[in-house]
């Protein structure tokens, strides 16, 4: 019902994305997706491209006097530097990138592959999403994502509300809940461009304010969980993803994995509906389905494939043995990566919500989500 498409290459005139399944009469505020746009572009690590760039939205379609008509949104962010028709193709493929097996699979150019599968593309997930945000915000489900391991350091989110978080957050040019640590990661990623390498890590977001059952159990395509995991590991570099406790529940046994439900009278009128739980190992989902606690996913970046220094490659043409190409990169964009993943995410989630209370108007959805909520507490 809600699904979005991209188009556009790497250093292309533009890209786009069309949003359609997006409800009419939310209030849409452009600022909102060019904030997190900013964000995306920002973070220690990142390469000259962002410092050319200064990405912000065009709606085209869709919105009328700054309201959602129900009809497809078409979003665009133009790019400055446009320069593909005067691009020369690659002959050395690089190792970890789509090169080789894109251009075989095309029987076509490195040049074809590269443009599309460059995460540059990831500029109109993050605008997707950031609208998608708009919509939750009606409905008070709000989300964050930030930094926990950088280059095989672990770094611990700061206990504290949303709110307190956020600020953290915003105060650290890595993107993590401990700003106090910035320097120790800075000087890590100066290290590693000085040897000419790129850095990986993992990200986390989390999603508060949910309702009960969004998802569903009947069907395994459409299962939440199963979603977001196809969702997130589709942004460019992803190597895996994790929901609550992830892999660590493999490890532990069931009385030490599964979340006690108890039931608190003074909190019935919240997502909750009264039923708590004392820990939320399962990340917010179970059994395909939101069961009111806050959702998390983790996401694994690995490092950029294109490395200043580079690896052995082969040269298409003559088939000889040289290093792979070279094109202007960052040294480390998992800051970047927590903007995208969190994003990514809030679409599905606002996906699954309109699938359940319906997309025509916001007015109607938010009748269906009081109506719900009432009938549920009764439960």
């Amino acid at each position: 019902m809600l699904h979005y498409w991209t188009a556009g290459e790497s250093h292309g005139k533009a890209l786009v994305a069309i949003v359609d399944g997006f409800p009419a009469g939310v209030t849409i505020q452009t600022e909102g997706i060019d904030g997190e746009l900013r964000r995306r572009q920002g973070g220690y690590g990142r390469g000259g491209r962002q410092r050319i760039e200064t990405d912000r939205v065009e709606i085209l379609s869709g919105i009328w006097r700054g309201t959602s008509l129900g009809s497809p949104i078409a979003l665009q962010v133009v790019n400055k530097d446009y320069k593909l028709e005067r691009m020369e193709d690659l002959d050395r493929p690089r190792p970890g990138h789509g090169d080789l097996t894109g251009a075989i699979k095309h029987l076509g150019s490195i040049r074809g592959v590269l443009e599309r599968a460059s995460a540059r593309e990831t500029a109109m997930r993050v605008a997707a999403g950031a609208l998608a945000r708009q919509l939750l915000a009606e409905f008070g489900i709000r989300t964050i994502g930030y930094v926990v391991e950088l280059g095989g350091v672990a770094v611990e989110p700061q206990p504290g509300t949303l709110d307190a978080q956020l600020q953290l957050r915003d105060r650290s040019e890595i993107y993590s809940l401990d700003p106090g640590r910035d320097e120790e990661f800075k000087s890590l990623i100066d290290a590693t461009r000085k040897a000419g390498d790129t850095l990986g890590g993992v990200v986390e977001v989390r999603v508060e304010g949910l309702p009960f059952g969004l998802g569903t159990h009947s069907q395994w395509d459409r299962k939440l969980d199963g979603r977001l995991a196809q969702a997130v590991m589709a942004v460019q570099a992803i190597k895996g993803v994790e929901i609550g406790l992830g892999f660590e529940a493999a490890r532990r046994p069931g009385s030490q994995v599964h979340d006690p439900i108890h039931y608190d009278p003074s909190q019935a009128d919240g997502p909750t509906l009264g039923y708590v739980r004392p820990t939320n190992n399962a990340g917010g989902l179970e059994a395909g389905m939101t069961n009111g606690q806050p959702l998390v996913v983790r996401a694994a970046k690995k490092p950029i494939s294109t490395l200043a220094k580079p690896l052995d490659s082969v040269n298409l043409k003559t088939k000889q043995a040289e290093s792979a190409a070279y094109e202007r990169s960052d040294v480390c964009a998992v800051p970047a990566a927590s903007v995208i993943v969190e994003n990514v995410v809030a679409f599905e989630v606002a996906r699954a919500l309109v699938e359940k209370f319906g997309n025509d108007s916001l007015q109607e959805m938010k009748a269906r989500w009081d109506l719900f909520h009432a009938l549920a507490r009764q439960r």
